[in-house]
């Protein structure tokens, strides 16, 4: 039975400890800040990155979790953007400081001194949660809490690096196919794009699934595509599919790596063999 005043949360004790379902004090917002009922949270892979220790700097103990539904259910005295009862949206970047060059010229994804939801500051596992009013979203009505929680990180994160890939971009590959590249794909399709993708070798379930969302073609990221490709986009966090996204370019094509966390890159020539010398970005 809960205790006035206190809520159920999942909480990680340390890195490379599981989650535990514990009882704690239900958060109150800072001036700033709204206290949100927590509809949904979705599971990230930066949440799996977070709690195996692969992500240094963690606040300790922690509520994970930075794909955030709910609804308003207090304000603090400065929220002017939000009304108890609305429903809203918390992303990964949970507050900017403002102040760095990074910010001053509108790119907070890169501020100096940020604060991450679920990472450096209490995310959403749990009944409550506090967030700065001014690092949420207003999302519309009409589409399900669960729907609606993967574009606040995957969504988001994914459609930046769908535009750093280039708006004259016509076959796109994905490697890896999660919550970000099944989205994208279905925009990609949409903007009347090709969509390559690249799943773990023999991955023929993940590979059928790629190909309903509409990918052209599907294969291991062992194979090179039937044709080459203007972009790719590398959403695993693999270091050695960057040679082999490269190998699937043209000449000046771009690899974006999409992922918070990724594994070392293997080092490779500049000029592959049995091509020619290969320039990209």
């Amino acid at each position: 039975m809960l205790i006035p005043g206190t809520m159920c949360a999942m909480v990680l004790e340390g890195p490379r400890q599981s989650v535990r379902l514990k009882q704690v004090s239900v958060p109150q917002p800072t001036p700033r800040q709204v206290l949100i009922r927590v509809h949904a949270c979705g599971v990230c892979r930066t949440d799996l990155h977070v709690v195996d220790g692969e992500l240094a700097g963690a606040k300790v103990p922690l509520i994970p979790g930075h794909e955030i539904v709910g609804r308003v259910v207090q304000t603090g005295a400065q929220v002017a953007n939000f009304r108890v009862g609305e429903r809203i949206g918390v992303p990964w970047l949970g507050s900017a400081c403002g102040r760095c060059p990074y910010c001053k010229k509108g790119a907070e994804n890169l501020c100096d001194h940020p604060l991450f939801t679920g990472y450096t500051i209490d995310g959403g596992y749990a009944e409550y949660t506090v967030a700065d009013a001014a690092y949420c979203l207003h999302l519309p009505e009409g589409t399900g809490d669960e729907e609606a929680a993967p574009l606040l990180c995957a969504g988001l994160i994914g459609y930046r690096s769908y535009r750093m890939a280039g708006k004259g971009v016509q076959k796109l590959g994905f490697y890896g196919f999660g919550a970000a590249a099944h989205i994208l794909a279905q925009v990609a399709k949409h903007e009347r794009k090709s969509v390559y993708s690249f799943t773990k070798p023999g991955d023929g379930k993940g590979q059928e699934f790629a190909r309903k969302l509409g990918a052209v073609w599907a294969g291991g990221s062992d194979e090179q595509p039937p044709e080459k490709l203007d972009a790719a986009i590398i959403f695993a966090p693999v270091g050695a599919l960057v040679p082999a996204a490269l190998r699937a370019l043209v000449k000046g094509g771009t690899v974006v790596c999409s992922g918070i966390h990724m594994s070392d890159i293997p080092p490779f020539p500049m000029s592959f063999s049995g091509e020619n010398e290969w320039c990209g970005r």
